[in-house]
């Protein structure tokens, strides 16, 4: 079967354990998922069964929204309730002094992400190498946060919405705002509410042709060349510009790249 979908990851669950529960569910043998959740988040999480794995690639997923409560005047070594939290009182802040914080938030921003997080370090996820007490050696990073929403603010908790890049750490940039505020932050809820313009609609099946947004071309020889993968002659498409542009047929389509009048398929006969 071959499916496109967003699915709701749970909290306290790895983005891996929660594919395998997917998979048993549907009794699927391949499977994948874009955009890893770490296990303390839940929310919006695109899942593809058999060759629509392939199409995590075409999707637009450079913004991502989250809504997140900061639990501010506390601290813990995975920046979130996952482990061992210690607070401390802090003084109610004024919601024109966290509007300030959250607006000189907004734009290009360079961090360390957390070593509890799913940040691949050769091969190993940074959150399995610190349980294990090894601590992960993680490079500065540059993210850009594009816009910031106060939702609520009942001392100590400040609740928010982000839209950022994709490759964000939302633990990093809670920490980030109680330091600017004169404290400490970490997490108590964090969720994902959409990937690109992807949201969690039950598990419905998601049209790649919908999802994707390339420009459809039309090819004028015949259509059993693209079934058999034969090299395309530029001049027997109708949009001979460079780009990439989706081939659709009756029951399948195909992505094509054009580039200095060379052809080259990357995706080709999807059902």
């Amino acid at each position: 079967m071959n499916k496109l979908f967003v699915a709701y990851k749970p909290r306290f669950v790895s983005s891996n354990r929660f594919l395998g529960q997917l998979k048993k569910k549907y009794n699927i043998k391949k499977a994948g998922y874009s955009g890893t959740l770490d296990p303390f988040a839940q929310g919006s999480l695109i899942v593809g069964f058999g060759r629509a794995t392939k199409l995590f690639q075409f999707l637009n997923l450079d913004k991502k929204v989250y809504k997140a409560t900061l639990w501010l005047g506390a601290n813990s070594e995975t920046l979130d309730i996952e482990n061992k939290v210690t607070k401390v009182q802090v003084p109610k802040f004024t919601l024109q002094n966290i509007e300030i914080v959250l607006k000189n938030m907004v734009g290009k921003i360079k961090y360390i992400p957390p070593k509890f997080s799913a940040k691949s370090i050769n091969g190993e996820r940074a959150y399995k190498l610190a349980r294990a007490g090894i601590t992960p050696q993680l490079k500065e990073i540059e993210s850009e946060i594009f816009n910031i929403k106060l939702i609520n603010y009942n001392h100590p908790f400040l609740t928010i919405e982000m839209t950022v890049s994709k490759g964000s750490y939302i633990r990093s940039f809670a920490e980030i705002i109680g330091r600017k505020l004169g404290t400490t932050a970490i997490l108590s809820f964090l969720e994902r509410t959409s990937e690109g313009k992807f949201t969690f609609k039950n598990e419905k099946e998601i049209n790649p042709l919908e999802a994707l947004e390339f420009p459809k071309n039309t090819y004028l020889g015949n259509p059993e060349d693209i079934f058999l993968g034969k090299k395309i002659d530029i001049n027997l498409l109708k949009n001979r510009n460079n780009g990439t542009f989706i081939l659709d047929f009756e029951n399948s389509f195909s992505i094509l790249k054009i580039q200095n009048d060379e052809v080259k398929y990357l995706l080709n006969n999807y059902k």
